[in-house]
């Protein structure tokens, strides 16, 4: 071979040398140039540093999870400890958590634009601590007023505001090709903090209390774990210079028709998952108060908590189907799934079956857990592909930008679910003495989203011919 031809050979490997970025790491642990889609750059650093974030972001979201979930379980605790509060005053105390996680996950999904995802995460772990010695605290004594107890039930809404922050920080991190499995992941290692919180607690309050409950364990179980969190993403998260996002961002996105269909979409999904575990362990003592409590030795078992760990473990296979099959049938098939199974269990609960019912909620469970991965697959692919940016000539980063401020914005839509079915059931059952009327609204719920999104992402893909693409 001659030199000529030799240095011929070499260009190609010159040119694909320079086109990949190189990573620029910097003091505070950012890096720059940052390109998930460069597959050069994906292969030799992106993939072990995106892996990296998530595992820690999964455990900062993990017991952020916890600690929104914990009231679910603490307040079918509260009458052994000696509290006496009302039903209505129980719905809020479950609810509650929700309204204010729900809310604070819109300011959540600037923070990692603002302050980068590593910094955020160190942040708001560290706020957790505030509503878990508050609880610790307040359980303590069964003199505290309702208000005190409502308002750090409240304070447990700080948990739920981290899976805004966390979901949009990943969304950087990725390729869009490996996006649903990695936000499945992301989210399901959340969402089993709820599975999680609700198999630990009865454990922890009754272990060594000697036949009464500790309740204040229920939060201080909890706090070495967060600061290992906050330790873990200070040491080994990094910050992205490229994870941009702005309020103009988001009002772009609000503009957009497909983030409010979503959003409603996604109350069906995710906030029937949150719903349903913030009342699961309610359901079952007041349908089955024989089975609310399970004694082995000397601790006590509520197995409400299979219900949220089936869900989030079917979540990122929602979205690994999602990206095989498209989202839009993942979704589709959820909601025709749990409308059908909220039917079957309403019209067999006159059976008094407990296991027929358990295992008939846990099938509602994995059907929204599947729809949860599903819906969260098809949210950055419409923004790529049919939002007005799209359609309009935007680069692929303007829409990628768009597609995270949207997400954050439509999981905090998506979560004033776990608020509404609390207080649906709560309705239902102070006007007719039963849940029946409540989970009939449900099943029209269902259908009535399972109808939405056939008509705007079924129908329009079909003659297109790209079903398979949403």
């Amino acid at each position: 071979m001659t030199v000529d031809s030799t240095a011929d050979a070499l260009v190609p490997a010159q040119s694909t040398a320079a086109a990949t970025p190189t990573l620029e790491h910097r003091p505070g642990r950012w890096i720059a140039n940052w390109d998930a889609e460069d597959k050069g750059q994906w292969e030799a650093e992106g993939r072990s540093i995106a892996k990296r974030n998530l595992y820690w972001s999964i455990f900062a979201e993990f017991l952020g999870f916890v600690v929104w979930q914990l009231w679910s379980i603490v307040v079918v605790q509260l009458p052994a400890a000696g509290f006496k509060f009302d039903t209505n005053q129980i719905f809020w105390l479950i609810s509650i958590p929700s309204l204010v996680g729900a809310t604070l996950r819109i300011p959540y999904t600037f923070m990692v634009p603002k302050f980068g995802g590593r910094n955020w995460t160190i942040v708001s772990a560290l706020l957790l601590l505030i509503p878990t010695t508050g609880l610790a605290l307040c359980v303590a004594n069964p003199e505290t007023p309702f208000g005190v107890m409502f308002l750090v039930a409240a304070l447990a809404g700080f948990g739920g505001g981290n899976f805004a922050s966390s979901m949009a920080n990943i969304t950087f991190f990725y390729p869009a090709r490996e996006k649903g499995w990695a936000l499945g992941l992301n989210a399901a290692g959340g969402n089993l903090g709820a599975a999680v919180a609700q198999l630990v607690v009865p454990i922890a309050i009754t272990l060594l209390a000697a036949g009464t409950v500790n309740l204040p364990m229920a939060g201080i179980i909890w706090i070495p774990l967060i600061i290992i969190a906050a330790f873990g993403a200070w040491k080994y998260m990094n910050n992205l210079t490229s994870a941009k996002g702005d309020v103009a961002g988001s009002l772009a996105a609000v503009k957009e028709p497909h983030l409010w269909i979503m959003a409603f979409l996604y109350i069906g999904t995710f906030g029937s998952f949150i719903g349903f575990a913030g009342v699961f362990p309610k359901l079952i003592k007041d349908y089955f108060p024989d089975f609310s409590s399970i004694h082995v030795g000397a601790v006590a078992l509520s197995l409400a908590f299979l219900g949220p760990l089936v869900g989030s473990l079917a979540r990122p296979y929602g979205g690994r189907m999602a990206d095989r099959m498209g989202g839009a049938r993942m979704t589709i098939t959820s909601f025709a799934s749990m409308a059908v199974i909220t039917l079957t269990m309403i019209w067999t609960l006159p059976l008094k079956s407990f296991w027929l019912f358990l295992a008939l909620f846990l099938l509602l469970f994995v059907a929204s857990g599947f729809g949860n991965g599903a819906t969260y697959r098809m949210i950055p692919v419409i923004f790529a592909t049919s939002s007005r940016a799209a359609r309009s000539g935007a680069s692929s980063a303007a829409t990628a930008r768009l597609a995270a401020s949207s997400l954050g914005l439509i999981s905090a839509i998506g979560a004033y679910g776990g608020f509404v079915i609390p207080q649906v059931l709560n309705a239902s059952n102070t006007t007719s003495g039963s849940y029946t009327p409540a989970f009939y609204g449900f099943v029209a719920a269902y259908v009535l989203m399972l109808t939405v999104c056939w008509v705007c992402y079924i129908r329009p893909a079909r003659k297109r011919n790209t079903i398979g693409h949403i």
